[in-house]
């Protein structure tokens, strides 16, 4: 797919050191905290003057997670196009993926062919920004014409993650791939409000038993990180994007619902996870597929063809 010898370096940090005049000191050792420099291992060429606390992701491992989430979702690539860009020395990195054999006409103006876009960087320039969907034209501060199916935006330190990116690439491409292409439409354009959103994954992937109240509370944790990703996506999909301020749309859709779902369920690196990680992206899984065929959400399913699903019986006892 992607030209994996334009990227087949590594990047790693070093220290920096500053030359002391008059004191008959020569080089002198700069504190991490002020900062650290980054370079290519390859050729030692510095790239970019960073904290100490600046998260590496090698442009390989954002590649790696790209290419099998597109191998997964049964894309037709015939004629596909793949580029790869690196730019200053390999500073910075753009991907761009074209898919002709799954032209659409999504407004009635003529085939739109889908497209992935990727750009991101070692010396801070360009941010974690990547896209898929169908799209005239598109720029990277998030504006489409079109529908955009998936999203990435987010500096290296604010946890971006190329499994969870990988996994919302490979729903994107199952839309557009024809494998529930008819069922994933529907989900798109079945718009879907907050308080919906909160009844359905209280219900299910959010539902906790309180052994003092006996009967089934809503996770806070879980729920809160489910309604942010749901909020996000709706900025980003149904929204303007980063012209758009957190938090305006009130509604989504239950694409936006099952986006911020498998993102959770592949999200699963952090300290508060205390299970092995593997063990526990398989029960999230296994969680969103029971999500997928709850009363909740194939009631809702069901209700396609009204405009907004307003709300959903759940009977949490």
């Amino acid at each position: 797919m992607f030209d994996h010898d334009k990227i087949n370096f590594e990047v790693e940090k070093f220290s920096l050191y500053s030359n002391v005049s008059g004191l008959g000191v020569r080089h002198h050792k700069v504190p991490a905290n002020i900062g650290v420099g980054l370079r290519r291992v390859d050729t030692q060429e510095p790239l970019a003057i960073v904290s100490d606390s600046y998260e590496i992701t090698q442009y390989i491992t954002i590649v790696d997670q790209i290419e099998e989430a597109l191998n997964l979702a049964g894309l037709d690539l015939t004629d596909a196009e793949f580029t790869t860009n690196v730019y200053d020395n390999g500073a910075r990195m753009e991907l761009v993926a074209k898919f002709p054999a799954h032209a659409q006409d999504i407004d009635g103006t003529g085939p739109v062919i889908p497209q992935f876009v990727f750009r991101t960087s070692q010396n801070r320039t360009w941010a974690n920004n990547g896209m898929m969907g169908l799209f005239r034209w598109f720029c990277f501060n998030t504006l489409v014409n079109g529908d955009k199916l998936a999203y990435a935006y987010g500096r290296h330190t604010k946890g971006f993650d190329a499994v969870a990116f990988g996994a919302k690439i490979r729903a994107a491409s199952e839309y557009v791939s024809g494998e529930g292409l008819t069922q994933m439409k529907g989900w798109y354009n079945a718009e879907l409000n907050r308080d919906a959103a909160i009844t359905l994954f209280t219900g299910t992937l959010a539902k906790r038993f309180d052994n003092v109240r006996r009967k089934h509370v809503a996770n806070k944790v879980i729920l809160s990180n489910l309604m942010k990703t749901f909020d996000n996506e709706n900025r980003h999909v149904h929204g303007k994007g980063n012209y758009e301020k957190y938090g305006i749309q009130m509604k989504g859709s239950l694409w936006t619902a099952y986006q911020a779902a498998t993102a959770w369920s592949t999200h699963v690196a952090s300290p508060n996870v205390k299970r092995n990680v593997h063990t526990t992206k398989v029960l999230r899984e296994d969680a969103v597929k029971k999500m997928l065929v709850s009363p909740q959400w194939l009631e809702l399913e069901a209700a396609h063809g009204k405009t907004t699903w307003g709300s959903a019986t759940v009977n949490m006892e």
